[in-house]
């Protein structure tokens, strides 16, 4: 197992390494051709309808005490059923506890900022 995912690794660089060499060989080209806007090097980096730096502390915000309050349901669930086990097919439900409190904080950061925006 460890082989294959040494490979992988390797595999991913090695493409990494080619797709940024060939994008600066293209790039190069399009600026020697004379169409230095055609090749985006001189824009900004920031897109016109990034959201504000206080909506991004909100949503880690919200998405980081939904996950410690998932941790606390999760281990209240897991000792009052006796999951405190390692038994895997029954401890797997910590992690969907987890899960889904993450996802009800992206969801109600979605909501907030839904209604932010009207």
């Amino acid at each position: 197992m460890q082989e294959i995912f040494m490979v992988a690794i390797v595999f991913a660089g090695f493409f990494y390494i080619i797709k940024m060499f060939t994008d600066y060989l293209l790039k190069r080209r399009i600026v020697k051709s004379g169409h230095i806007e055609k090749a985006e090097i001189l824009n900004p980096v920031t897109s016109a309808d990034e959201e504000p730096q206080r909506m991004k502390s909100l949503k880690w915000a919200m998405v980081a005490s939904m996950a410690g309050l998932g941790m606390i349901v999760s281990f209240i669930v897991g000792k009052t059923f006796g999951m405190d086990t390692w038994r895997i097919n029954e401890s797997l439900i910590g992690f969907g506890i987890e899960l889904m409190f993450i996802g009800l904080g992206f969801l109600f950061y979605f909501l907030i900022a839904s209604k932010q925006k009207q």
